[in-house]
């Protein structure tokens, strides 16, 4: 079941069109990248769906039903998908806590996410719950990004560029605590990365992008490492 999907979307920002007839999907349980280089809307097509550039034309579905023009909160709450950004927008002078507790959504379905199942994978954030989330490092403002997105109950998760700024130990635990949360089974997966080995370790189905959000061809991970041509002139190697 195709539990995300796209078709002919052209987004804005101003009067500069970012994305120009965009189609892509991703089923329900699957982990999906968009691979591409800066600039050619890889994360304008998140926000697109999230509703923070909302497309003046095309369609999204989220399991579904037709969620184009919705504003971000209902996205989120009646969508089911979080969103975590590049920029990770952890908010200054709260708490890691009450950065988690702002997110909290309430859910009755399986393996529900409260603070204490987040601490569970995140212990680091239990370890420093007290402490800003804004002095918190790299990493560890990655991991509270990721914790206060899952306090929402997704079955879609959103992720921009995890690695971005981090060292490469630190990628590493991120990665594969990521990869733990997709094999559980209830969390779809779109991910946003400029690393194509960190994509490939997160998803098994790749979009390449190029300028103006136009698709390319879409890769399972054996083509992108077979195929050299297409990851040195479209990805950063």
């Amino acid at each position: 079941m195709k539990i995300l999907e796209l078709e002919n979307i052209h987004s804005y920002y101003g009067e500069s069109h970012v994305i120009q007839g965009l189609s892509m999907y991703v089923e329900r349980g699957e982990a999906v990248s968009i691979l591409g280089r800066n600039g050619v809307g890889k994360t304008t097509t998140l926000r697109s769906i999230m509703g923070l550039a909302p497309p003046r034309s095309g369609s999204i579905k989220i399991a579904e039903k037709e969620s184009t023009g919705w504003p971000p909160h209902k996205v989120v709450t009646k969508g089911g998908v979080a969103f975590i950004p590049a920029e990770r927008l952890i908010f200054p002078g709260l708490s890691v806590e009450e950065n988690l507790k702002l997110a909290e959504r309430q859910s009755s379905g399986k393996n529900v996410w409260n603070l204490g199942r987040v601490y569970e994978y995140f212990p680091i954030l239990a370890a420093r719950k007290k402490q800003d989330g804004a002095t918190l490092s790299g990493g560890e403002q990655q991991m509270l990004a990721i914790g206060r997105g899952l306090m929402c109950n997704p079955s879609i998760m959103l992720l921009d560029e995890p690695s971005q700024g981090l060292a490469p130990l630190v990628i590493k635990t991120v990665v594969n605590i990521v990869i733990e949360l997709c094999k559980e089974g209830s969390l779809t997966l779109l991910l946003v990365e400029q690393n194509f080995r960190v994509a490939m370790k997160l998803a098994s189905r790749h979009y390449l992008m190029d300028i103006k959000g136009k698709i390319k061809c879409d890769l399972d991970n054996q083509e992108c490492l077979e195929d050299k041509e297409i990851l040195t002139k479209h990805l950063s190697v």
